[in-house]
């Protein structure tokens, strides 16, 4: 059974991932475009338009989820983990995207992304 904590923390951290889908989806696409690593294959765009949807099928996941949380939070540890050369690139080729428009910004985004792949999984464990 889960805590009140780990309630309140996976619900949280869904509905960041939703939010961040759906800006991958529409009003910030574009600037997350700068996260995408250049020895990913293919459009930038495209890479976007898919990670953005797998944040919306992650975010409802954690949120919804009841019998399979416990693989909700793996799949979105592994995704975290996934997207973290994204991060890289943006804090070491100096550029800016929605909410990390500064170097400082950008360097304390690498530091939070162990934290999330640690609340996916302690949120989601029985």
């Amino acid at each position: 059974m889960a805590t009140t904590a780990q309630t309140i923390t996976r619900t949280a951290l869904g509905g960041i991932l939703l939010f961040t889908g759906i800006a991958h989806l529409s009003f910030a696409r574009r600037g997350f475009q700068v996260a995408v690593p250049d020895w990913v294959p293919g459009d930038p765009d495209t890479t976007v338009v898919a990670s953005g949807a797998v944040e919306i099928v992650l975010g409802s996941a954690m949120v919804l989820s009841r019998r399979r949380r416990r693989l909700a939070g793996r799949l979105v540890a592994a995704f975290l983990v996934a997207v973290l050369p994204g991060n890289v690139t943006q804090w070491t080729h100096h550029r800016s995207a929605p909410g990390l428009d500064t170097e400082m910004k950008r360097f304390g985004r690498l530091f939070l992304q162990p934290v999330l792949v640690m609340l996916a999984l302690w949120s989601t464990r029985d």
